[in-house]
Formats: C-alpha cells, structure tokens, sequence
C-alpha cells in the first residue's frame, strides 16, 4: 500500500483490497504498547495508520481502499463514515443491525464491536482501511485492550448468526458492494491544483 501511494499520480487508477490476514496485532502511529497486555505469540506489528491496536487473523475482512481522495473531494472524516456506512450496510443485509459509536470510530452491535477502523492519508491518496469480524478466532482480542478500550467486547457475524458454509464468502462479496455504493456517491472529478488545501497528509482512526 505505502509503494502504491507512493506511486500514484493523476492518472493512476484506485483500487480496493479484499483480503485476510495471518494472525497478527498491530499497532497504529500514536499506539501505546501497554495495550497488549500479555506477551504473546503473535507478532505485533507497527504501522502508519492511526488508531491504537487491534488483532487481524483468518476468517476476518480486510477492506483497504486505495483512493484518489482529492479527485473524489472527500476528506477523511468523510472516508471512515464511508466505510462505516459500507460494514452497516452490508451486515443490514445479513439482518444484523449494527450502528457507530460518537467518539469511538467502528461498527457496533449492542456493546460490541464488530469493525474497525484505520486509515493513512498521503499526498491526497488513501490506504489502511476497514477490518470486518465474520467467522474467526476471537480469542486474540482477549489478549488486548482492542483499539485502546479496556474490556470492550468484540463479536462477529458467525456469532450473531451461526456458522454456515458460504458465510464469509457471502459476507466479502456484499461488502464489496456496499463499499462500491457508498463511493458512487462520490464521482472522481479532476484533482484539484497542486497547493490546494487538500494536500497534505492526515490521518484518522
């Protein structure tokens, strides 16, 4: 992701990653180790997105969209609410009802979380992304304080729902859409001038 933005120009085409994860935490820039609270197996990752740390492994979505934001004219705060919108929409097709939190980035049902959120914006371009829990191994969170939030719950759909064949395929496939719906809403147009006050780098959580 950091080569691709690196790259990118006007003429570059976005992309979005869906993906999984071996087991790994990771930490976001203003991340504070003290929130792994044991020492463990699992590697713990240091990245350049925001937000503080979370457990990535098989069986869970990885959305990362790779976004031209200047041409798009979306900041990122309009970029996690995308996002949000994305994993609610595609769980309310799943019959979960899930919602946000004020104040705390991420996808939620009841007390629990069910997506998180990190992003990196550089040079106008987007990358980190969306995590998604469908049918993992959720014992991994038990090990950290997920996203810097002692004792916070973490669910997934395979809990809500049951385990099923074809559940995390079904989940990734209308993810997919539901991101790409969002961004409809959202027409790239031409970048704006070099200098204009959407560049630069940011970052959110």
């Amino acid at each position: 992701m950091q080569a691709f933005v690196a790259a990118a120009g006007p003429a570059s085409r976005e992309e979005v990653w869906l993906l999984q994860h071996e087991p790994v935490y990771t930490l976001g820039r203003a991340g504070k180790r003290e929130h792994l609270l044991a020492p463990s197996e699992i590697p713990l990752i240091e990245t350049d997105r925001g937000g503080q740390i979370t457990y990535h492994g098989p069986g869970q979505w990885l959305l990362y969209p790779l976004l031209d934001l200047r041409a798009r004219r979306m900041g990122a705060r309009t970029l996690v609410s995308l996002l949000e919108a994305a994993a609610i929409g595609s769980l309310g097709e799943f019959g979960i009802a899930a919602r946000t939190r004020p104040g705390a980035p991420g996808v939620y049902v009841g007390e629990a979380k069910i997506a998180s959120l990190g992003v990196r914006i550089s040079r106008g371009w987007s990358y980190h992304g969306l995590s998604l829990n469908v049918d993992m191994d959720l014992r991994p969170f038990e090990g950290i304080n997920p996203c810097g939030y002692r004792g916070l719950p973490v669910t997934q759909v395979a809990a809500l729902l049951g385990r099923r064949p074809g559940l995390l395929e079904d989940l990734g496939h209308c993810l997919q859409q539901s991101v790409l719906l969002e961004l409809g809403k959202f027409p790239a147009r031409a970048r704006p001038a070099e200098g204009s006050c959407q560049q630069g780098n940011a970052e959110t959580f």
